[in-house]
């Protein structure tokens, strides 16, 4: 029998490629701002880790003999009312702000996503009950919650970001639901409740991985958000407490000297605008790449 050799380039090829081509993270990176946004967020992380070793000052040093000076050579942003050095205020802050952060994420997520999972799939009371309690939540509005929750727990920056990430909560809750009720109806779900797969291990195994995209979209959105609220509670003393920075903290303090120092204002709320533009412009980045890959026909 003679063999058929494929030429190298057959359509199956080709099919392959363009699927390769066509993936979410491909379509992401094809986007500009994207790629910007992504290369500041990782700048703003390189910040936040290394700034103990690239800050020229102690954020907390204080002198008052030259409190209130513009940019020198000894102070490259100037100094604050208590003549600290701003440029070191601003690289803690960083750390400050995105580890708060990141708390806040964690524990709407480590609320949401199970919750969601659970009502998502099993269904029934369970699902009414969770949905009526999250639906509640989100009727008040979150940073008012969020103060209260605060106000409730004491002023602390750990407080206030467990306060938001109760808020948060619901958010991811309502994703997550909303996905797991899809995927809970595919082929793939129901061939391993045939099996004899338990709940927990289709959950785990089928249902979690297929609902990942949309709980990173979530992520990326939930964090500037979640910048924006620690930025406000510590704006209103229920965050950051002193001596330590934070770019709410920053702004709070430098308010009352507007007309003297306005640079004290602008560059904390010029950082926190970046680094929200940012995760936001990711988060939209990835759920349009979601969207359209979900329209094309497979």
């Amino acid at each position: 029998m003679k063999t058929v050799t494929l030429p190298p380039d057959t359509a199956l090829r080709r099919l392959m490629r363009r699927r390769r081509d066509d993936s979410l993270w491909s379509r992401l990176l094809r986007r500009r701002d994207v790629v910007l946004a992504l290369a500041v967020l990782g700048a703003l992380a390189l910040v936040a880790l290394l700034a103990p070793v690239i800050a020229p000052h102690d954020p907390v040093d204080q002198d008052l003999l030259h409190r209130l000076e513009g940019p020198s050579a000894a102070h490259w942003l100037g100094t604050d009312e208590s003549g600290r050095d701003v440029l070191s205020r601003l690289l803690y802050g960083t750390r400050v702000s995105l580890g708060a952060s990141l708390l806040a994420v964690a524990v709407a997520a480590g609320l949401g996503v199970p919750l969601g999972l659970l009502a998502g799939y099993l269904g029934g009371a369970l699902d009414l009950a969770l949905s009526r309690v999250a639906d509640a939540v989100l009727s008040i509005p979150g940073l008012v919650l969020a103060i209260a929750i605060a106000t409730a727990l004491g002023p602390s920056l750990t407080n206030a970001m467990l306060a938001v990430g109760v808020v948060y909560a619901p958010g991811f809750y309502r994703v997550v639901r909303g996905s797991t009720i899809t995927v809970r109806g595919q082929t793939y779900v129901h061939a391993a409740i045939v099996t004899g797969c338990s709940t927990w291990r289709i959950i785990g195994r089928h249902v979690l991985p297929n609902v990942g995209t949309p709980i990173i979209v979530k992520v990326f959105l939930t964090f500037g958000y979640a910048i924006l609220a620690e930025a406000g509670l510590s704006f209103l003393g229920l965050g950051v407490q002193p001596p330590l920075a934070s770019w709410g903290s920053m702004l709070k303090r430098a308010v009352r000297y507007l007309e003297q120092a306005p640079a004290l204002v602008i560059l904390p709320g010029l950082v926190i605008l970046i680094a929200v533009l940012a995760f936001n412009t990711v988060g939209d980045g990835l759920r349009d790449a979601l969207a359209r890959r979900d329209r094309e026909p497979s």
